[in-house]
């Protein structure tokens, strides 16, 4: 299972930093090309002022359905996949950090703080400390894969490095770091309770003694994904809207535009115009999303993990053999020897 279980008492995979790293960038890897179009959705409705109803004549998006099909006429069936580029890299970078962060945790945890590593809470704590480390890594990325999907037509930014260039000469190097506030409050508690509930689910299961192998893996972090979402959205919503902060020329194909001052100002002003409802909006894609990306990231990484081993393991048997018979061709000329 994810994060360290001592080798005399459970399963544990013995994988190094670097290959823990591999496992979790592949996994984002693999998950990002499955679920980009979601994020693109999600991101659309949480940045839209307007409520999303067929009642409110002004908003451009509706729901999931009206919305997937508006976007395809508007701007083709490759704007599923807008800010792909730097998505690709956030899940490629934050995957490694997260997942090597968390097994280095659980193992200190286990051999200095001499605590059971696969307790729930452990994971949540650990788990938050990984995510909080992978965030403030990849933050610039994400900010940028944010305004990606967010311009519509005709486009302010033309490719990464345009972007990059833009954003750092038009409003400075911390604007690569908008919305890190409610980021970093909001991904401690998410990725705390991702591992956490993955740890129950899968404990659950043992006690059911219900095993199928990877599509467990699947099952329990997509439903780890689901309440973990549900509990952090809110600020999930208000990091989007700072990240675009700035940005509004882009957005005013999509309705109404908003500046704000800060974290608390966005917090007032989404309160005061969109009501409680406004703080999840998007809800929906995201749930559906984080379902998925959570259990193919488990999935995958579990997976992944798996290999290495297995590969490890059979390596050190073969390593074993070639030593055996060397020692016993040694043995053999001693005696003839004698």
């Amino acid at each position: 299972m994810v994060g360290f279980e001592p080798p005399a008492q459970g399963q544990g995979l013995g994988l190094s930093s670097i290959q823990a790293a591999a496992a979790g960038s592949a996994a984002g890897l693999l998950t990002r090309v499955l679920i980009n179009p979601l994020d693109v959705l999600k991101i659309r409705f949480q940045l839209q002022i307007e409520r999303l109803s067929l009642l409110e004549p002004r908003a451009k998006y509706h729901g999931i359905v009206q919305a997937t099909g508006m976007i395809f006429r508007e701007e083709g069936l490759q704007a599923f996949w807008k800010g792909h580029v730097p998505a690709q890299l956030l899940s490629v970078s934050y995957g490694a950090v997260q997942f090597s962060s968390f097994e280095f945790l659980t193992k200190f945890v286990h051999n200095a703080l001499l605590c059971d590593s696969r307790n729930p809470t452990v994971h949540f704590v650990c788990g938050g400390l990984a995510a909080c480390t992978a965030t403030v890594t990849v933050q610039p990325i994400d900010t940028l894969r944010t305004r990606f999907v967010a311009q519509g037509e005709p486009k302010v930014y033309r490719n990464l490095w345009h972007a990059v260039v833009t954003m750092y000469r038009g409003e400075g190097p911390l604007s690569f770091y908008r919305g890190l506030t409610p980021t970093i409050m909001a991904v401690f508690p998410y990725a705390g309770f991702q591992f956490a509930f993955y740890n129950i689910f899968h404990r659950i299961a043992k006690w059911a003694s219900i095993s199928s192998g990877n599509i467990q893996n699947l099952v329990c972090g997509g439903c780890a994904g689901i309440i973990s979402k549900t509990l952090t959205y809110p600020f999930d919503l208000l990091k989007k809207r700072l990240q675009v902060d700035g940005f509004q020329q882009a957005r005013a194909s999509f309705g109404q535009v908003q500046t704000y001052k800060g974290f608390l100002d966005c917090v007032f002003q989404v309160a005061q115009n969109e009501g409680l409802r406004g703080f999840y909006k998007g809800l929906s894609p995201s749930m559906v999303k984080a379902a998925f990306s959570t259990g193919l990231v488990f999935f995958w990484y579990e997976l992944f993990c798996n290999m290495l081993n297995n590969y490890r393991l059979r390596r050190d048997s073969e390593h074993q053999q070639q030593l055996s018979k060397g020692l016993n061709g040694k043995q053999s000329h001693s005696a003839n020897s004698s």
